[in-house]
């Protein structure tokens, strides 16, 4: 039964994807064809420079996100009591709860010109005017991905430090290794999975995002997921399909290295086994 409704709602839409993106447009109408022309559009045209920018911003999205998961989790892990860490991680949930367009466009009022933040740095004397670079700008994309993504790269990153073998850490401590080599050498390479798990998690979601570019990048501003959404709006379905093909190579490919490097079954394995 899993695979007949994986295949029937993942698979099958995928390869329908697949082969609209070979066909061809004549005015507003797609005719069944075998052209690269929509590719060719695509990897010759101004989109891809939108697929370099995505990538350079959705690398740097996670990268940021990474930074300030990773503590919050070996904090979880390692140094909060068991129901500090349920509420944290109960807590970190509570923003899904919201729409997601609805959380996005909050950030619209704390960070827009007459938002508590302008309003606070005015007050404190830190700026004479309002600060413009906060909204409709790079800065407020990266705030918007990374307040949308970093939560669910520290669930597997937690899931990872704490399935890690206490003994493992204490015997490096007995054996008088200083707090930073032990990390370096035991916990950090202990650890890779779920930072890997959790790179794809923040690299793939940002990658795809549609709503933030638009709502936080202002007028004009183009990521792959928005560019994918025009393009469909105009019905140029075999562009978008092909974008849409290209974007699900890469993500392919980057779940194809982390299964190559990882144990997937021993990942799994500490995640069964976690404690809180």
């Amino acid at each position: 039964m899993p695979i007949t409704f994986m295949t029937v709602f993942l698979l099958v839409p995928l390869g329908l994807m697949v082969v609209v993106s070979f066909w061809q447009r004549v005015g507003l109408r797609i005719r069944p064809a075998f052209t690269l022309a929509s590719y060719l559009d695509f990897f010759q045209g101004v989109r891809l420079t939108v697929l370099e920018r995505s990538l350079l911003i959705s690398a740097e999205a996670t990268l940021i996100s990474l930074l300030l998961a990773y503590p919050i989790a070996y904090v979880l892990a390692y140094k909060a009591r068991p129901n500090t860490t349920r509420t944290v991680l109960l807590l970190l949930t509570v923003p899904f709860l919201i729409n997601y367009i609805i959380r996005t466009f909050a950030w619209t009022y704390l960070l827009g010109r007459t938002g508590p933040i302008n309003s606070l740095l005015l007050g404190l004397g830190i700026v004479s005017t309002p600060v413009d670079w906060l909204l409709f700008s790079d800065f407020a994309v990266f705030v918007g991905l990374i307040s949308s993504y970093m939560p669910f790269m520290i669930f597997p990153l937690w899931m990872s430090l704490s399935g890690i073998d206490r003994r493992l850490t204490e015997a490096s401590w007995m054996l008088g290794a200083p707090p930073l080599r032990t990390f370096l050498r035991i916990t950090l390479p202990l650890s890779l999975p779920g930072v890997f798990a959790a790179v794809i998690f923040g690299f793939v979601g940002c990658f795809g995002e549609s709503a933030v570019p638009v709502i936080l990048g202002g007028v004009g501003y183009q990521l792959m997921g928005n560019t994918i959404t025009s393009t469909l709006d105009v019905l140029n379905y075999p562009l978008a399909a092909a974008m849409s093909s290209v974007v699900v190579i890469a993500m392919v490919v980057l779940l194809g290295c982390w299964y190559a490097v990882f144990d997937m079954s021993t990942f799994l394995g500490k995640i069964l086994r976690w404690r809180v």
